[in-house]
């Protein structure tokens, strides 16, 4: 149980937090002046610390090299006494499970062999991976000694919540001038790039003592950066472009793609900012495999209609855009229509708005990368495996889009018609659209909008969720901004335009609950809710919800709809912070 550290933000495994301490410490931060060390025990027996308010104290500790058996370790595990104030135990990242120190009361953790794996993209994310999992969610992560301002970015990406400021100091010392873009020796520096305080001196006298106080300032001011794009959501756009400076760096954040279930877990499943889609490695990143999978797996289409497939437009929601009010002036909906896009893949009309289907932008060169081609081409490929369309009309460019479809039309059991002429915005290409579609029965506006809600709660809750959830369905307002209500007209749930989710009424939850739809639920204790749930009330929370979800919360004394604002094992082992954003509770 922590008592001295909470988690206010969340960016991914990234958090911005707090240390409690006498004079409060908002993280991800520096940590020298904060840290009192009560020693090893493998040279001296030491008595249990007394506690500090001001201080973060690293309980007596054991380090064991890398690859050390586990009943060495058990045997000589360490006593981790709850002391009266904040601290730490040390911990090996091969073994973080064995010795009790998972267990401890402390708040922070201390990986011991930062140093050893620093460096090495897969062992690095395989041990922030393990500890993370291992330890409760609510403790910081300490690496000691690892730290400068070109990797700090990476090291907070992956779940690192305090450094120092060591490495940086022995660099400064050896004459190596550190800042975001790497090293540089000081004799070759013809003048300081830098305006802190420690560069404000002419060159010649800029010695070792002040290179060691600027490489401290970068360190500061990287770390400054960091924890404002935490609070942008967007630390995962800065780190694409901070790791082309280092190798390692870039293979570090690819490994952590690979571990898919620890970042799609701490992935938020809807935010407002924009997501920059700058680099191929932004097809890894896992709102963006999230969506591609939901699309594949759980959306069904409900139009009886052929499939038209046209290119994204720069301008989202696409139907706001110049180029797409001229295909839906030619199809009238005769069709049903979704947007091929790199890097999302494919987005049916219904969920143009669901997150990040209406907040990316691309690079835009006209040139599809291979990665971009495969990607793509998979999704579209078991999208039409799954539905059932009478013929799929490509209004695609040459560029690209041509040849993903032709790819896909190879593999599947739906002819394909192509009619596009040179672009498709030319008056050939309107035109042939509009013939090919001759004889098509339109669909009607209740069919879209009752289509709309169903979708958007299969992309949420499961496969299947929208025909078990809304057996009966009526739709009032305007779209986007639909009103979903059942016979008796009770209102259910209300479309929210910003992330293209439904927000659920108690009668809605209540609906939720009684059908075969997947439930989302926290368990609390014995009491009503009133704006959230704390997670020391949180009994026990389904392992799928993410930040984000809507979930129904339910205890002895309550009934309560809301949104998560920590994943479901988050929930489960939080001792401080908001769990549930309660929008509607009831008595029992």
């Amino acid at each position: 149980m922590t008592d001295y550290f909470e988690v206010h933000e969340r960016d991914g495994a990234a958090r911005l937090g707090e240390l409690r301490l006498d004079s409060p410490l908002t993280t991800p931060a520096l940590a020298d002046d904060v840290v009192r060390d009560a020693g090893s025990l493998w040279n001296a027996e030491r008595d249990a610390p007394e506690g500090d308010d001001a201080v973060l104290t690293v309980l007596p500790h054991r380090a064991y090299p890398a690859g050390t058996r586990d009943e060495v370790i058990d045997a000589f595990a360490a006593d981790y006494p709850d002391i009266d104030g904040p601290s730490a135990a040390v911990i090996p990242s091969d073994a973080p499970d064995v010795g009790g120190a998972a267990d401890a009361p402390v708040d922070a953790y201390v990986l011991s062999d930062a140093q050893g794996v620093v460096g090495h993209a897969s062992a690095f994310a395989e041990a922030v991976v393990d500890v993370r999992d291992t330890v409760p969610a609510d403790t910081a992560l300490y690496c000691s000694g690892v730290a400068t301002p070109l990797n700090v970015a990476t090291l907070v990406y992956a779940g690192v919540d305090l450094v120092d400021a060591k490495r940086a100091r022995v660099k400064g010392s050896q004459g190596k001038y550190l800042t975001d873009e790497g090293e540089r020796f000081l004799e070759d520096l013809d003048e300081l790039p830098c305006s802190c305080p420690a560069c404000q001196v002419p060159r010649e006298e800029f010695d070792r003592a002040a290179c060691e106080e600027h490489n401290v300032n970068a360190l500061e001011a990287e770390l400054r950066r960091v924890r404002r794009r935490i609070r942008e959501g967007r630390l995962r756009d800065y780190v694409e472009g901070q790791a082309r400076h280092e190798q390692w760096l870039t293979a570090t954040f690819r490994e952590l793609d690979q571990q898919y279930g620890y970042v799609e877990a701490r992935a938020p499943v809807a935010r407002n900012n924009e997501l920059a889609a700058a680099t191929s490695d932004t097809i890894r990143r896992p709102e963006i495999q999230r969506f591609a999978q939901r699309v594949s797996e759980r959306y069904v289409n409900r139009f009886r209609n052929p499939l038209v497939l046209v290119p994204c437009s720069a301008r989202k929601p696409y139907s706001e855009s110049q180029s797409h009010g001229q295909f839906h002036d030619a199809i009238q909906f005769r069709a049903h229509l979704a947007s091929m896009t790199s890097p999302i893949g494919v987005v049916p009309q219904e969920l143009e708005l669901t997150y990040p289907a209406q907040h990316y932008d691309t690079v835009v060169t006209g040139r599809w990368s291979e990665d971009e081609k495969q990607f793509v081409a998979e999704v579209l490929k078991r999208y039409l495996q799954r539905n059932e369309y009478p013929r799929v009309i490509a209004h695609v460019p040459e560029d690209g889009y041509r040849d993903i479809c032709e790819r896909v039309e190879e593999q599947v059991d739906v002819p394909f018609e192509y009619t596009v002429e040179d672009h498709p915005t030319t008056t050939e290409s309107i035109g042939n659209l509009m013939s090919t579609l001759d004889g098509e029965l339109k669909y009607t506006k209740r069919e879209r909008e009752h289509n709309t809600v169903r979708a958007i709660a299969d992309y949420m809750l499961g496969d299947g969720a929208g025909d078990d959830l809304f057996d009966e369905l009526n739709t009032r307002s305007r779209y986007p901004k639909l009103q979903v209500r059942d016979d008796d007209e009770e209102l259910l749930a209300t479309m929210v335009p910003t992330y293209g989710a439904l927000a659920f009424t108690l009668a809605g939850a209540h609906q939720w609950v009684d059908s075969d739809a997947p439930t989302k639920t926290v368990e609390i204790d014995s009491f009503v809710p009133q704006g959230s749930v704390l997670a020391p009330g949180v009994v026990d929370a389904d392992d799928d919800i993410r930040v984000g979800d809507e979930v129904v919360v339910e205890g002895p004394r309550a009934f309560a709809v809301g949104r998560a604002e920590m994943h479901g094992a988050e929930m489960r082992s939080s001792t401080r912070g908001i769990a549930v954003d309660v929008r509607h509770s009831e008595e029992r």
